[in-house]
């Protein structure tokens, strides 16, 4: 039975969305719960899941297309036929190659530990070292380890994951070769160029003790295989990983019932559940013997805060505390701005190769108010007051580490179409951690939107040394009365936080009030009116 692949729901004030990454092919064998594509919106990634085993039968939106709520942009013919298929294929080519194997086997049993001490020896030692950080970052913290001491490393493969206050910096193998040892373990805090681990370049990961191993216990090979291909990021689905995650387990303690002993969904609940019902047994049998203190499942996991969390907790309080913050509120009438897209979405994207989204006509309403009201483009400087000429907008991004603040620099001088690509690409960057410093300092304005996340209404909190943020939030439906009857429109609420001690009432109503007209009335940004 061929099972549709569509777009998920998309939130209210995304209209659509755009195919990032296939990352499957037509004709390949797929899990359940395996992610299939990925799909941008203007601030969020949304990860599209297989619904069932089987094989992707078509791939009817590619890269880049643009896709709405829904959309079906795949079909997967369920069942296991073409596996089958294929595993036979493969059965066949393992007992064609056996004697091969066997003889190759023979081989290398004749080998002897201390020919693969002398092999992995062989080359020079090369340290791992943390790279130079940024002035303003003193030490780091190791956040992953993505290979282990023992294991074979090519050159340029990211071995480790560094991260400081705001970004994640990605330490590679200088060559090929074999990562020795392991100096500082993950969570250990870091200068810039300590040495945290050794690797023999040239050398290879050892096998003669790996196939003596496996000889001297089919079971223990057998377990060995399902473990390694339940850890691999290709059979563990993002979804399943965030289960196993939330219930603090390891892969290798959860039964596999998928395809080669993969883990789907219901194995980890089926493990949660059993765990639970075999403590609660337990819990039985003591209180036969003696009461016990406390009753149900009632547990709870530390852990540690990341060091951008700690970071995103010190600057709030900090904006809490060092200002004196004020929030004005209104609201604007979306309806013109999604007519005029829906009615050059397609010729826009055709010439620009990038679709019109809201966050381009958010940035340039912002960028002309701020021009108007020059106080909430201005920051404060112990006594005195700097006022900027240029136009550097934060924009807020959720990532998967936090919230950040990227920079989109020299607003005045973009277009929408440049807007929307510059946006995009630090949506990008953010999502995978590759964010520079440089690309997260700065800025006289913050510009955040949470109403893809369905917010209808919030005060968002100061960005400092920024004088205002503003704040955008779900497009709704709601009765508004106009020229004296009631009609139904898209309306959003706009809030504006800003520093009392530099930004009076007035500016920071007439700052307001102006983004709402320039949003009400499009045509106002290229008549500058």
């Amino acid at each position: 039975m061929a099972i549709e692949i569509k777009v998920p729901e998309l939130p209210e004030s995304v209209a659509d969305g755009t195919i990032a990454t296939w990352h499957v092919k037509k004709g390949d064998k797929v899990s359940r719960d395996q992610n299939l594509v990925d799909i941008e919106t203007d601030k969020v990634v949304l990860e599209v899941v297989a619904e069932a085993d089987g094989v992707i039968a078509e791939i009817t939106a590619e890269e880049g297309d643009t896709v709405e709520s829904k959309a079906v942009i795949g079909k997967i013919e369920e069942g296991e036929g073409a596996a089958d298929a294929d595993a036979e294929s493969d059965d066949s080519d393992d007992d064609n190659d056996s004697d091969t194997d066997d003889s190759s086997d023979d081989a290398e049993d004749g080998d002897n530990d201390d020919g693969d001490n002398e092999e992995q020896g062989s080359g020079e030692s090369i340290d791992v070292k943390v790279p130079e950080l940024p002035e303003s970052v003193t030490d780091a913290t190791i956040a992953t380890w993505h290979v282990k001491a023992g294991e074979s490393v090519s050159r340029d493969q990211n071995l480790v994951d560094i991260e400081t206050d705001k970004v994640v910096l990605e330490v590679v193998a200088e060559a090929d070769g074999v990562l020795e040892e392991i100096i500082h373990d993950e969570g250990a805090t870091v200068g810039a160029k300590d040495v945290i681990g050794k690797i023999v370049a040239g050398g290879s990961a050892k096998k003669g003790s790996a196939k003596k191993a496996a000889k001297s216990s089919d079971k223990a090979e057998t377990s060995s295989a399902s473990d390694s291909d339940k850890d691999s990021s290709d059979a563990v689905s993002p979804s399943v990983r965030r289960l196993l995650k939330e219930h603090d387990l390891d892969a290798s303690d959860v039964k596999g019932s998928g395809k080669n002993g993969r883990l789907t969904k219901e194995d980890v609940e089926k493990h949660v559940k059993n765990a639970k019902e075999s403590g609660s047994a337990k819990k039985e049998s003591k209180q036969e013997s003696a009461p016990v203190a406390g009753a149900g499942d009632r547990t709870q996991k530390r852990v540690p805060m990341t060091r951008l969390r700690k970071r995103i907790a010190e600057r709030l309080l900090g904006a809490k505390n060092d200002t004196a913050m004020l929030t004005t509120f209104n609201e604007i009438n979306m309806k013109p701005i999604m007519d005029l897209r829906k009615k050059y979405q397609k010729e826009f994207e055709e010439r620009h190769d990038t679709r019109l989204g809201f966050m381009s006509f958010y940035v340039k309403a912002v960028v002309e108010a701020l021009k108007r009201f020059p106080e909430v483009n201005a920051s404060i400087d112990g006594d005195e007051i700097v006022y900027h000429n240029y136009f550097d907008v934060s924009i807020a991004v959720s990532t998967p580490r936090g919230l950040v603040t990227p920079v989109l620099r020299d607003c005045d001088k973009m277009g929408l179409a440049d807007i929307e690509k510059n946006i995009k690409d630090l949506a990008i960057k953010g999502r995978d951690g590759k964010l520079t410093l440089d690309e997260m300092q700065g800025g006289n304005f913050t510009i955040t939107n949470g109403g893809v996340f369905g917010s209808l209404l919030s005060t968002p909190i100061l960005n400092p040394p920024q004088s205002a943020i503003l704040g955008m939030h779900k497009i709704q439906d709601r009765p508004m009365a106009v020229d004296g009857k009631v009609e139904i429109l898209p309306m959003m609420y706009l809030a504006l936080s800003y520093d009392h001690r530099i930004v009076d009432g007035k500016e920071s109503v007439g700052f307001l009030v102006t983004v709402k007209n320039l949003l009400e009335d499009p045509q106002r940004l290229l008549l500058d009116v």
